[in-house]
């Protein structure tokens, strides 16, 4: 997993009027919190934020006020509902070799068994822990000839050296459903309208 460094400065003024004047800069406030230290509040560069946040669970390197260089992970992101910018990010403060739960992302490949069954994420993402500077991106499953009634649990995965599931290993991660039992849903749905309108 590699690091991405960003400036980032501490800031005084709070409010919704000083989140907004930081916006305008193309700016992101933001918090550093975590081992039991104050929480510090910083305003980041925008763009270098957004880019840094395409990478789940990235490491981030953080340059405060050219002083101190801290090593943080995204663990809240507030976005704008409607345009989409960054709003507000939580930090949370690592140390190297320091052990982290967190969430990866769950991507399915190969072609399931004939006859249109359907593929359904239970879990888009499974918790792990995994050591700060070691947090794998994503994880990949092989679905391939898996027929409808088959399921993927989280036991069944294989996962990089060093990380550990941080949920029950029963749980069901992926699973395949039959295209025919959501058409008898559909159905059922239609006639219970028909039954309302009456």
């Amino acid at each position: 997993m590699s690091e991405v460094k960003i400036s980032a400065e501490t800031r005084t003024e709070f409010g919704k009027g000083a989140a907004r004047r930081i916006r305008r800069d193309s700016k992101v406030p933001g918090v550093l919190y975590g081992h039991g230290s104050d929480p510090l509040h910083l305003t980041l560069p925008g763009h270098d934020l957004l880019l840094a946040l395409r990478t789940p669970n990235v490491l981030i390197s953080l340059d405060i006020d050219g002083k101190s260089n801290e090593l943080a992970i995204p663990k809240s992101v507030q976005r704008d509902p409607i345009k989409g910018f960054l709003e507000h990010v939580d930090l949370l403060l690592v140390k190297r070799g320091e052990k982290v739960t967190v969430e990866i992302p769950v991507h399915a490949e190969g072609e399931l068994a004939a006859g249109g069954n359907l593929l359904e994420h239970v879990l888009n993402a499974l918790p792990v822990e995994a050591e700060a500077t070691h947090i794998p991106e994503g994880l990949t499953v092989s679905v391939e000839g898996l027929e409808a009634g088959s399921s993927v649990l989280a036991k069944d995965i294989t996962l990089p050296a060093g990380v550990t599931l941080a949920v029950d290993e029963d749980a069901v991660v992926l699973q395949v459903l039959a295209a025919q039992a959501e058409e008898a849903v559909e159905g059922e749905a239609a006639e219970g309208e028909e039954v309302a309108e009456a």
